[in-house]
């Protein structure tokens, strides 16, 4: 599970003379280690942080709470991985995850030799509670060394096993955008139409699956996103429904434009406009291409059309996050390579009337791209 991906990570941090590190991005985590928490409201009550990755030179410990020992046992078969937990609830004792995560890594630190072996750790400070990181730097010393951000670069990439987690949750969004399709009506609400696509993904993935991003209807002031509401479909409303379902810790992203009832003249040259940019937009992939350069055709592409640009980015990566690297932005210097995973969602917005965004997936290839996402973006 997810070796290639550690391969990736020790030859980074042996590259740079890293002796250790400590790994709190729950991305981080769920991209070494495969392991992602089961959806829940928020962190685990009794954890005193979330999950962490520790590598002491040749293998990664995950560390959870006791809470979540089943969930993440997967990761203990693994030959360069074991999983290690901490106390969380007790009626014995008052909860103080916090205290006992701490005394784990510290234990954790006298196995590896500590100062006696291991001069730089680096850590992923921007995550790690202050509670576990600010007591630990005070014990345990060490030259710390701040690694925020450095597997960025590594997880645009993908794995064949990073591919395959990728195309499932985008058979889901396939899925949503049907039930979100059959949905729409005159009278029908935003979140009618959010709860259909929602249960639809549900049954079929047999699990809780968390989902984002926006249902709004176009007669909102600020139409471009945003949650569904009790807003309801008039007759001609259009309807952006953007979805991402998250399943096995991996993301999916994708976009459609509906109308409920006639669709109009303005709403009609404005979906053409925008499939014809995203058709434009992946006629651009492939292996050398520029993201910024990619950026800047479809932004040209819209306004020669007379249209307002969006004031959105043209596409990203999607991952163990919703947005990675690389981001199809204006300031966009990365270069596409085979295996990476872009969305691309170009549109056209008319604040308090209506509006269009259309999105689809592309896997880089060696000769250009394909695309995974398969839902029906027509309007009626």
């Amino acid at each position: 599970m997810h070796e290639e991906q550690r391969r990736r990570a020790t030859a980074l941090l042996q590259s740079r003379q890293i002796d250790a590190a400590l790994f709190a991005s729950p991305a981080s985590v769920t991209w070494l280690t495969g392991f992602a928490p089961p959806p829940q409201t928020g962190p685990h009550p009794f954890a005193g942080a979330p999950p962490l990755v520790w590598w002491d030179g040749e293998r990664f410990t995950l560390l959870v709470v006791d809470g979540l020992a089943a969930a993440a046992a997967p990761f203990a078969t693994a030959s360069d991985g074991r999983v290690l937990t901490y106390l969380g609830y007790t009626i014995d004792a008052p909860i103080d995850g916090a205290r006992h995560l701490r005394m784990l890594l510290e234990s954790l630190w006298a196995e590896a030799g500590g100062v006696r072996r291991i001069r730089r750790v680096g850590v992923e400070g921007w995550a790690l509670p202050a509670a576990v990181g600010g007591v630990l730097a005070a014990k345990i010393g060490g030259d710390w060394v701040t690694i925020d951000h450095w597997l960025h670069l590594l997880r645009m990439v993908k794995t064949d096993e990073e591919v395959a987690k990728l195309r499932a949750n985008f058979r889901l969004t396939d899925i949503a955008h049907a039930a979100a399709r059959r949905a729409v009506g005159v009278g029908a609400r935003e979140i009618d139409v959010w709860l259909a696509a929602r249960s639809a993904v549900e049954a079929a993935a047999g699990q809780r699956v968390p989902m984002g991003n926006d249902c709004v209807v176009g007669y909102r002031q600020e139409n471009i996103g945003g949650w569904p509401l009790d807003y309801a479909l008039r007759p001609g409303d259009s309807l952006i429904v953007d979805l991402s379902t998250i399943l096995h810790g991996y993301w999916s992203d994708s976009c459609a434009t509906y109308v409920a009832g006639e669709v109009s003249a303005r709403q009609q040259a404005i979906h053409t406009i925008v499939s014809q940019a995203l058709a434009l937009g992946a006629s651009l992939l492939r292996p050398g291409a520029v993201t910024g350069d990619i950026d800047r055709r479809l932004r040209q592409f819209i306004a020669d059309a007379g249209y307002p640009v969006y004031p959105h980015h043209t596409g990203h990566g999607v991952g163990v996050t919703g947005h990675e690297a690389p981001r199809i932005v204006p300031y966009g210097q990365d270069v596409l390579a085979p295996g990476m995973v872009i969305l691309l969602e170009p549109g056209i917005y008319f604040p308090g009337e209506t509006g269009v965004r259309l999105e689809d997936a592309f896997l880089i290839t060696d000769d250009g791209a394909l695309q995974l996402t398969t839902h029906d973006k027509a309007l009626p």
